[in-house]
């Protein structure tokens, strides 16, 4: 296993999940709700940014890895999924959203799995539509984990429009791929047999 700063900001991105998680569950005296959200939403912004910050390094100072590869989008979907959990515990999002996107990622990534067996990993690699995706999922979810009002400002709404916008661009975008990988899981005999 590779060690280098990109797969140490990785690696902080999977560690911070069950903090992430646990503040919100803390006892009430140790922190009032709205320290909570406000921690959370710092901690998931930190991990947002080093899903950003640890490609960006790892492709300029030429220290990608088949296992940074592999653990970047595990890290990303993970929090993204505890996230989405934690807040359906709070109702601050629609359970059928969170299962809207959880349920792409595992199939995408089920998909893409398969792809790479069968030598067609390139046709299911990630887009601009995807990204877009993502971009939307982490500007909704800190908003949605701070829920409180900034003056004008209501986080909870825009959160939740955009949390709409991520479900439907998450759906959109899974068509998508399941369309580029169709022609090539009907032509290839026997790519599905183990």
């Amino acid at each position: 296993m590779p060690f280098n700063l990109p797969i140490v900001l990785t690696w902080f991105r999977v560690a911070i999940i069950p903090l992430f998680v646990a503040i919100f569950y803390l006892p009430e005296p140790w922190f009032s709700l709205h320290e909570k959200n406000l921690i959370a939403t710092v901690l998931f912004t930190a991990a947002a940014v080093t899903d950003w910050l640890d490609g960006y390094l790892a492709r300029r100072w030429n220290q990608t890895s088949a296992f940074g590869a592999f653990l970047d989008p595990v890290a990303d979907k993970l929090i993204v999924a505890a996230a989405l959990i934690v807040l359906i515990d709070f109702e601050r999002v629609n359970a059928v959203l969170a299962f809207i996107i959880i349920g792409r990622e595992i199939t995408i990534s089920a998909l893409r799995e398969w792809m790479a067996k069968v030598g067609e990993t390139k046709s299911v690699a990630v887009n601009f539509l995807g990204k877009i995706k993502t971009v939307s999922q982490l500007v909704a979810i800190p908003m949605l984990l701070y829920h409180d009002r900034v003056g004008f400002l209501d986080p909870m709404a825009l959160g939740t429009w955009l949390i709409w916008a991520a479900a439907v661009l998450t759906l959109v975008s899974m068509f998508y791929y399941l369309k580029l990988a169709s022609p090539r899981a009907f032509n290839r005999r026997g790519a599905d047999a183990e």
